[in-house]
This record gives C-alpha cells, structure tokens and sequence, in this order.
C-alpha cells in the first residue's frame, strides 16, 4: 500500500491546504501545512525506497492490482521498477524545496496563497500516480490531471499574459492526451480481440499486434510524450508557459510534469510498441538532435531569463530522447540519469533565477549586470546552476549526458557527432547569460536587489548538494535504474553494439632478399 499512501498523501494535503483558506491573518498556515505535507511525502518516498529490492531483476514491485471498471478491463495497478522510483523520488525532493521558495511568490491576488500552494501539491500527488501506473487507462487518467492544477497555477497566479499561455498550454497537451486516448481505445479493441479486454501493462506487452496496427497506437503514445517533453516542433507552448508563470510552477512543469513525457517514451512506447519503436526511432532520433541544436541556439538569442531557461530544457530534452532511442544501455540509463540531473539543476536555474527577477523587478538581462557586487551568495547560485546545466565535469548533469553521448556514439555516429555541439552551445548561452547579469559595472536600477535570504538558500540548498554530490557519485542511483533498462533494452530487442575499433591494416615484411 506505500504507493497509494504515497501518491493520497499530497493529494489530501491539497484539499486540507484550500480548506485553510486566505486573508491577511492565516497566511502562514496555508504555508506552514504545505510544507509539512510535502516532507511527510519526502519520508515515505524513503520508506517506498528502503523497501525497494536493489538486487532485483528489474521488474516491478511494491505493487497492487484491484478491479477498478470491469466494463472495459481497467485496473486500479500500481507498482515501480527502478525508473519509477527514481522519478518519484525527484517529485518528492523537488517539492518542498518548491513550496519553501514559493513562500516569497509574488502573486496577483495574494489572498490566494492557499489555493496556490493546494495545486502544488496536487501536481505532486498526480505526478506521482502516473510514474506509479501499471494500466494504460489510469496512467491516462493521470498523465490527464495534471494538466488541471498546472492550467490554474499558469492561468491564476502568472505574469500579465498568463491567460494567453495557460490556454497555449492546455490545447497542445489536450491535443495530444486525445491522440493517446484514441490509441488507448485502439488497445481495448486489440485486447478484446485477443480474448479479454485489458489494459494492464503486463497483458499488453503480451499482445500479438499486426505491424499496421502497432505503428498507428505507437505514433498515439508518442505524440502525446513528444509534446509533453517537449521535442522539437511540438515544443512552442513551454517559453510561453515558463515565460509567464511563477518560478516554483515552472520547477514542477519543467523538472516533474514534463518527465511523464519521456519516462512514458521508456515504459509505455518501448515496452508495449518495441517494433515500432524500432520502426520510428531513425526519424525520433532525428527530431531530437533538432531539438538539441535548436533550443540551444534560441536560447542564445534570448533576452528574456525565463524563456532562455525555457528554450535550455527543450534542448535538455533532446538530449534525453536521443538516449532512449539509441536503444544501447548505456544511453538508456544516462537518460533516466539525466531525467533526474535535469530536474535538479533546472530547479535550480527557475528558482535563482527567480529571485533575480523578483528583486529586479524585470526578466530582461539587459537589465541587469555587476550584480555579484551587490549579491554574492545569489551570484555563486547562479553560476553552479548553470554549470551543471551545461553539464561541467564534476556536477551531476555531466555523468548522465556523457552517457547519453557515449551509447549513442556506438550505434549512430552522425547524431552524437551533432548532438556533442550541443554542449559547445550550452557553453555559449550560459556564460553569456552570467556575464551579462553578473559581471561588468552595476547597471542602474540594480541597486535593490539584494542577496538572498536564510529561506532562499534553505529551498536552493538540497539541489545544489545533490547537484555536486552525483556529480562526484551517481552509483547509487545508476544501480537503482540498471537492472531496469536491462529489462526495457531486452524488451525492445535490440543488443548493445559492439565496440568500434578502427580497421587493422596488414602490413606484410618481405624476407630478406625478397622484392
């Protein structure tokens, strides 16, 4: 029962945090319960964790599986391998830190805190359900949710043009929830046929579909993980959406929501659809060297702090997709690893960031400069954030992208080759970015921003070790996922290649006294 412990926990501290309710007078309840509620669910992600068997095959555990509508074969199935689990794990270590940062929002109605923080902690608690689903039909249904409470906390608490890109945000991922959906109602009709209708992960990896048939539900799944992503072209509602909501919202989008998208390309695409897989992955792998190449590029030409970190993600991203669908262990594994790497320093970025703005009361970079002068704590934030964004030797987002590159080199060396260029461009659009806010003569209008606070640095903290810790020692975490990506590599079929070695020419000495 830990998982549904774990996934209602945050799920009824939302409802308990609304009831609170706003006013001047009660501001610090609403706050005070989320917290808690949040690292209540941080310590029973650790006891989901202790009762994790690392020794295992790499299957799934902790699970639960209750009839839940006999009408059309869904279940209420709940379990994790070790790509669940450290995806949840993430969820639950990102969230307090978001709820203590949120504390110092600016919001439009500020009486409203209560309502605010309540949808943090349903996108926790519905986050949680999807990377904990075992049937297609309740992983829809949650991969669904949360869109809602993501929808209010973009369209009720953003910047003035907020209602522009919560709706931006809404259609393009209603779109591709629909085309999941019809997919979904495609396995239904196929289970049906094979004797009884059924959703449960393990029967429909069982199934014996014709090639037509599983391309077609395939393209359904992945054009839905592909805007959730977001991989390029699909990705233009998220510099709105990032642009417009508050920072502790655009952490749980950015480094929790958006991780249902690729972490349904490994569970769902790869282990119901792994001839199609097959089958789509020239094309995807195309997509997300695109994907790579581009955000970077664009985040360059930014002048706009959110977007830039915006733009920094899509590119992220494509590093992500390109290691899925390389299909060699190795990249497999450095894309959950980066799943995870990404989250923290993209946390990191969104909330310093954040603040920067908050105090500046502006996002553009030409409004800033000589700030380390002023606010040198912030400063040094901000410059390893946005190392480990452009993945420095040493911080944690390094270990996973070198994976990603390095099984991705043995079986396409055109896509790595393109894809290391990346990395040159990560080089590029944040040192910029630091040097322009950061350094050079303090720029007028600079002069109220101040250093961060006790809470500020309290909220930062967590990321920044994790950040440094798994750069220097990401074993732990690699041997949680392994035994898993073996189990998904052996789905799909497809064996790690054999090491290039470069062609051995024979060069024939003649004996003495030959021609």
């Amino acid at each position: 029962m830990i998982l549904t412990i774990l996934a209602a926990t945050p799920l009824v501290g939302a409802v308990l945090v609304a009831a609170l309710g706003g006013g001047p007078a009660p501001y610090l309840r609403p706050k005070v319960v989320a917290l808690g509620v949040s690292i209540i669910t941080l310590a029973l992600s650790l006891v989901m964790l202790a009762q994790f068997d690392l020794t295992g095959p790499g299957g799934y555990q902790l699970t639960i599986d209750h009839e839940w509508i006999s009408a059309f074969g869904a279940h209420y199935a709940l379990g994790v391998n070790g790509i669940g689990v450290t995806l949840i794990l993430l969820t639950t270590i990102l969230t307090p830190l978001v709820v203590l940062a949120a504390w110092g929002d600016r919001l439009p109605d500020p009486g409203r805190t209560s309502s605010y923080l309540a949808w943090m902690l349903a996108v926790e608690g519905l986050a949680i359900g999807a990377f904990a689903s075992m049937d297609a039909f309740l992983f829809y249904v949650m991969f669904e949710a949360t869109l809602i409470p993501l929808y209010f906390l973009i369209g009720s608490f953003g910047g003035s043009n907020r209602s522009y890109a919560a709706v931006k945000f809404l259609i393009y991922n209603l779109v591709g929830g629909l085309l999941m959906l019809a997919a979904i109602v495609g396995l239904y009709v196929v289970s049906a046929q094979a004797g009884e209708a059924s959703y449960l992960l393990s029967d429909l990896q069982a199934l014996d579909m014709g090639t037509t048939t599983e391309r077609l539900l395939f393209c359904g799944f992945m054009a839905a993980f592909a805007i959730k992503a977001p991989l390029w072209p699909l990705h233009t509602w998220l510099p709105d959406a990032a642009a417009q909501a508050t920072p502790s919202t655009s952490v749980l989008m950015v480094s929790v929501v958006d991780k249902i998208g690729t972490f349904g390309m490994l569970i769902w695409c790869l282990g119901v659809f792994p001839n199609a897989a097959d089958w789509a992955s020239p094309v995807i792998i195309t997509l997300a060297v695109v994907s790579i190449v581009y955000g970077a590029l664009l985040a360059i030409g930014q002048d706009d702090i959110r977007r830039l970190v915006a733009f920094t993600s899509v590119s992220h991203f494509g590093f992500i997709v390109l290691g899925i669908f390389a299909f060699t262990t190795t990249s497999m594994a450095g894309s959950t690893l980066y799943m995870f790497n990404h989250g923290l320093s993209t946390a990191a970025l969104f909330l310093v960031t954040g603040v920067m703005i908050a105090r500046r009361g502006s996002a553009s970079i030409g409004d800033f400069g000589g700030v380390q002068k002023i606010a040198p704590i912030m400063s040094g934030v901000l410059l390893v954030a946005g190392l480990s964004s452009l993945s420095l030797p040493g911080l944690a987002p390094f270990v996973s992208e070198f994976m990603v590159l390095a099984g991705t080199f043995t079986r396409s060396i055109p896509a790595a080759t393109i894809a290391t260029s990346g990395i040159v461009l990560a080089a590029l659009y944040i040192l910029i970015m630091y040097q322009r806010t950061m350094t050079g003569p303090q720029q007028p209008g600079t002069e109220g921003v101040t250093d961060l606070t006790t809470r500020e640095i309290t909220a930062l903290a967590p990321a920044l070790v994790l950040i440094i810790g798994l750069g220097f020692f990401p074993q732990p975490l690699l041997n949680v996922i392994n035994p898993a990506i073996d189990t998904v590599a052996s789905r799909v079929g497809v064996g790690d290649p054999a090491p290039r070695t470069p062609t051995t020419i024979d060069v024939t000495v003649p004996a003495e006294g030959g021609h």
